[in-house]
């Protein structure tokens, strides 16, 4: 048997995010399942609006949306009283068949990504992921994603755990126990949403926030490239703000510059003496 690859650099392992990082450039399967979900209650969501929690469990997802002023206003008017947990459940419940039945058409990789983990593995670095996606719908996605060449070393799903999901560090900390790293500060967590770089940051990893795949500007490959140059420049700048002032450490267009970045914080890595 050969032995593990040991890594060229002074870092163990990456952990990804799925929609807006490895696949589904722009996030937009579960973006526009949220406002036809609710649009089944009577209930009107932008589809700005669905992408501000963007990053959350999905139940947690829509808790946030519903506790939006706008939109619980809708319901109160609707429903003549405030949601409360059950209106949560019934909602998740018409969400959930109507996601599982949409992922598959948004499980395109990103550009770059194939070539990105290649590059990983190449490294002797092990490859983790997390998602807000509950496991029903990672079991439709993960196989249709392995099939185009996108297969991390370990997922958690948005569900799978107790102690719950992002903000928090467990998703992220799943995985270190999981792959069996030894330093959390040797990580390096990838994400396009605010929650998934705080998650990555109270995990104690260093942190990769994506802008033009992801879901702070929220547009496919095709629209991004059709933008007018200063149109694409103010949402790179606009979303690489909010990623920053979430804590990420450093900022890119997508995940196909990932290795260039893990480049410069192995040589920090290596100046503040950690190997």
């Amino acid at each position: 048997m050969n032995a593990p690859l040991t890594s060229v650099l002074p870092l163990q392992a990456v952990i990804f995010d799925w929609a807006g990082t490895l696949v589904d450039y722009g996030s937009l399967a579960p973006t526009q399942i949220f406002v036809e979900a609710f649009a089944s209650f009577g209930i009107t969501v932008t589809l700005a609006q669905a992408r501000g929690p963007m990053g959350l469990s999905k139940r947690d997802h829509i808790r946030s949306l519903l506790a939006d002023p706008a939109i619980q206003q809708q319901w109160q008017q609707r429903f003549g009283a405030a949601s409360a947990d059950a209106d949560i459940d019934a909602i998740y419940e018409r969400f959930m068949p109507m996601q599982i039945a949409k992922v598959g058409q948004y499980s395109q990789p990103i550009p770059g990504a194939i070539d990105t983990l290649a590059w990983l593995r190449g490294q002797g670095l092990k490859i983790g992921s997390c998602s807000g996606y509950p496991r029903q719908v990672l079991d439709v996605l993960l196989p249709l994603a392995r099939v185009q060449g996108i297969e991390p070393d370990h997922v958690v799903a948005g569900d799978d755990l107790a102690a719950g999901g992002r903000p928090g560090p467990w998703m992220a900390l799943a995985n270190v126990i999981a792959l069996a790293v030894g330093d959390v500060g040797r990580c390096v967590k990838v994400d396009d949403t605010v929650p998934g770089i705080l998650e990555g940051r109270n995990a104690g990893m260093w942190c990769v926030g994506l802008t033009l795949s992801g879901n702070e500007v929220g547009c496919t490959e095709q629209e991004v490239a059709a933008m007018p140059a200063e149109e694409r420049s103010a949402r790179r700048k606009q979303a690489a703000a909010r990623l920053s002032a979430a804590g990420a450490h450093y900022v890119i267009d997508s995940v196909a510059d990932l290795p260039a970045v893990l480049q410069q914080i192995a040589q920090r890595c290596r100046a503040e003496g950690h190997r």
